[in-house]
């Protein structure tokens, strides 16, 4: 499945890549991630602390970090969503793949 961003971001994405069990559930019609990266890559960091959300910030501000948002899409299924620090990988991947 090819992930298709349909607006601006607030930063480059890089390569975009999804691990074994988030391309399952793709496969499977069980989960359409688009919606998530696109929140991801909007800024809207997900279900984090509020510490979490100002480091997130503070690394798309300095670009010496990586980015992390985290997705509660169904009470069982928890998406993941890490953007590298120097923004050349975007990396889809459930919670049990870190």
């Amino acid at each position: 499945m090819a992930l298709v961003v349909l607006s601006q971001s607030r930063f480059r994405a890089g390569h975009m890549v999804m691990t074994a069990g988030v391309n399952d559930l793709v496969q499977r019609g069980i989960f359409n991630p688009t919606p998530y990266l696109q929140r991801h890559l909007n800024g809207d960091w997900g279900d984090l602390s509020d510490d979490d959300r100002r480091q997130n910030d503070a690394a798309l501000q300095s670009g010496e970090d990586r980015l992390f948002s985290s997705y509660q899409v169904t009470r069982d299924l928890k998406l993941w969503i890490i953007t590298e620090w120097d923004r050349s990988v975007t990396t889809l991947l459930l919670p049990s793949e870190y």
